[in-house]
């Protein structure tokens, strides 16, 4: 394959530092590295100039932490998106707009290809290429994980030195990590052994839930049409709604989570994640849905749930069935306004309360003191209508 000039997705870490070296040495070309702020906050702050030092004739670190999480992230927990009952699908949801804003560039440099570090193993190779071909068919793709000769981390660290490349990756901590504003993630090295217990040491949102206050705290969390829009009352963007709930859910232990997780390819792989203020979030919209959304709609969402999350988890943002689902959930979502009160303890994330100006909550309908709304006599019809298919079943048995 020929190639002029290449865009690459560039974090500053042991994959892409090597690959801008390796891109210039295989194909002679260009490397114009693109870094996407999500919310990495200290590791950006190097990044453009490590990527000009290794061999990029032109770096971009584009600040994209508003579009992640109105335009990525909230939609995602408008759609209570959970994959396998338990991820919330932090590193899956900034793929499609690191992607996205990789092809806008590639546009604009005039670049014929755009590269990637993803590994030929794991999910994001092919969430970043469904992503790159949805949105450029014509686009060349460069995917060094499955071409070169590297076979290992260990391989890429010798690399590394031998061109005097600076990496963060050590053989004493050889876990990988991705972070942006809604988790950060832990895998590989230690952490390969599904039976051992991940090093305290490791965490970086959270601290453990034996050193959190031993007081717990409480907060309220407003919602307008399915998103949050306020924290204790006060009106906040949602890159920094999301940032202020990391950092008060972090305090008291909430969002650590470690699975043994189904990759689109066909491998389990265990994962290690903190997501605080995305807990959070995902606990507070369960709570404020429960008074204004109607039973039927509620459970028909629901039913919809496994699906949406495998869609973005396998990378397929930009398909026309996501995007579907999406119209209907957001459909849904509308009157999903109210305000809910948290009680944060101990790693724990337990709803204390919950109301909203349109509640289809009715004291009067639920009470078990005396009431004159509900007729209890009307209930002995409709049981027995519902057994009447029953009962016809057993008779012919």
């Amino acid at each position: 394959m020929k190639v002029k000039k290449v865009v690459l997705a560039y974090s500053g870490g042991l994959d892409t530092s090597v690959i801008i070296k390796w891109l210039k040495e295989t194909y002679g070309c260009d490397v114009i590295a693109y870094c996407a702020d999500l919310g990495q906050e200290e590791e950006i702050r190097a990044v453009k100039n490590k990527a000009l030092k290794t061999g990029a004739s032109k770096a971009y670190v584009v600040d994209l932490r508003e579009e992640f999480v109105k335009d990525y992230v909230f939609p995602m927990l408008r759609a209570n998106a959970v994959y396998e009952g338990a991820y919330l699908l932090g590193t899956s949801i900034a793929r499609p707009l690191i992607a996205k804003k990789q092809i806008e560039i590639a546009k604009k440099e005039k670049a014929d290809a755009v590269s990637h570090g993803a590994t030929g193993k794991g999910n994001d190779q092919v969430r970043f290429e469904l992503a790159y071909y949805a949105l450029n068919p014509d686009i060349k793709v460069i995917a060094p994980w499955r071409e070169w000769e590297f076979n290992s981390r260990e391989s890429l660290i010798n690399y590394a030195k031998k061109h005097g490349i600076p990496v963060p990756v050590t053989k004493a901590k050889p876990y990988s990590t991705d972070r942006n504003l809604f988790h950060i993630s832990y895998e590989g090295g230690i952490l390969e052994d599904p039976w051992a217990e991940p090093p305290e040491n490791m965490f970086t949102l959270t601290v453990s839930p034996e050193k959190a206050p031993v007081k717990a705290v409480y907060i309220e969390i407003g919602y307008k049409d399915g998103n949050p829009v306020t924290v204790e009352g006060k009106k906040l963007s949602p890159a920094n709604l999301l940032k202020k709930l990391n950092t008060i859910a972090g305090k008291h232990g909430i969002g650590r989570l470690d699975i043994v997780e189904n990759r689109f390819v066909g491998m389990k792989s265990r994962g290690v994640y903190e997501t605080p203020g995305g807990t959070i979030l995902h606990i507070a919209h369960r709570a404020v849905e429960s008074i204004t959304l109607d039973r039927e709609l509620l459970h028909l969402r629901d039913s919809l749930i496994p699906k949406y999350s495998e869609l973005v988890y396998y990378g397929f943002w930009f398909s026309p069935e996501r995007e579907a689902l999406q119209g209907l959930i957001d459909e849904a979502q509308k009157g999903v306004t109210g305000t809910v009160r948290l009680k944060l303890y101990k790693g724990n994330c337990i709803v204390a309360g919950r109301k909203a100006p349109k509640s289809l909550y009715s004291p009067e309908l639920a009470t078990f003191e005396a009431e004159e709304v509900y007729n209890q006599k009307d209930a002995e019809g409709f049981i027995k209508l519902n057994a009447l298919r029953m009962k016809l079943q057993k008779s012919k048995q």
